[in-house]
């Protein structure tokens, strides 16, 4: 990753920080970011959020001054009544898609380099009639493109891993997973890793079942499906290893990306090393764009409690970018 003297000279990396829920820790932690990186000359930071909060926030904090410094895009207010730090309603959670498509759809027409989502809260997103599984499906519907060929990338603890699948029970997980959707998730996160500075990673591609299947004692679903998509990826000049089991290739710790099939297969290791500090990259929509691995913690939201450490490391990911991210992914 470049430091900031190693990017002196250069642009600014051009960022859009959206609020997420207002009625959790975004607003506080987004503001709290703005004071941290107010010197910063590598960096030209926008915030997209519901103009109520931030103001309310901003007050509460003694962080005024910072947010009328700020280049700030108001996506419009919530109703009276509706912004109720630590609640759960409809009106945060539309505010929450509001403020993050906006980011999206200005990133999209080449205003940022990238964009960083604040925490959302799916129970208040759902509450407002709005069908929503995560950023990544947030990214294919304001793109325009099928949800499955978005994927979550997990960054933190050393580790970077591409999800296969995501949100959904394991049972339909594992319905889900094709050799297609292998080898789209991998070649998504080799796209990610170029856009971040990583050239040709090298992959680790865990197994579906424990062992990768173990020669056929526990399934033929690696042998029909992750040991074709490995064949097909090398073809592709893409350097892979596996399909192995997840716990030896994570041992090794010989890999730059790794695969996983499933949501907890790729999230536990993440977040036992990274607790509360990973980076979510929603990655394959021609558009990067992160959020945080942690949620919302309503149960602290508006006592000025709230940390910025996951949002900064984030904000730090992002600043090492090289000056044009590649095409299929621009960032």
């Amino acid at each position: 990753m470049q430091t900031t003297a190693q990017r002196a000279g250069r642009a600014p990396v051009r960022l859009a920080l959206a609020v997420g829920d207002p009625n959790g820790i975004g607003p506080e932690i987004a503001l709290k970011a703005l004071q941290a990186c107010d010197a910063r000359s590598d960096l030209a930071l926008t915030l997209y959020g519901p103009s109520g909060p931030l103001l309310g926030t901003a007050r509460a904090l003694g962080l005024e001054d910072i947010l009328a410094r700020a280049a700030w895009v108001p996506t419009g207010d919530l109703p009276a009544g509706a912004w109720a730090p630590g609640q759960v309603n409809a009106e945060a959670g539309a505010a929450t898609v509001a403020a993050a498509s906006a980011a999206i759809r200005a990133c999209r027409a080449g205003v940022h380099d990238a964009v960083i989502a604040c925490p959302h809260h799916e129970t208040a997103i759902h509450r407002a009639g709005i069908a929503f599984s995560g950023y990544p499906s947030l990214l294919a519907q304001v793109g325009g493109q099928p949800e499955a060929e978005v994927f979550l990338m997990l960054v933190g603890g050393g580790l970077r891993i591409v999800h296969v699948t995501l949100h959904q029970s394991l049972r339909s997980a594992l319905d889900d997973i094709s050799i297609e959707r292998i080898v789209a998730a991998a070649r998504a996160g080799v796209r990610a890793c170029a856009g971040l500075g990583l050239v040709r990673p090298r992959i680790g591609l865990f197994g579906i079942n424990p062992h990768a299947s173990e020669g056929g004692l526990f399934g033929g679903e690696d042998e029909a499906l992750a040991v074709p998509a490995a064949e097909r990826l090398r073809a592709l000049g893409i350097a892979v290893d596996g399909p192995l089991g997840a716990d030896t290739l994570l041992a090794d710790r010989a890999h730059d990306l790794y695969v996983a099939m499933w949501h907890d297969q790729g999230h536990i290791p993440v977040k036992l090393l990274a607790p509360r500090a990973a980076s979510a990259l929603s990655i394959g929509a021609g558009v990067l764009l992160s959020s945080v691995g942690h949620g919302s913690a309503m149960d602290i939201a508006g006592k000025g409690l709230a940390e910025p450490t996951a949002l900064l490391r984030t904000i730090d990911l992002f600043a090492g970018m090289p000056a044009a991210a590649p095409p299929g992914d621009r960032a």
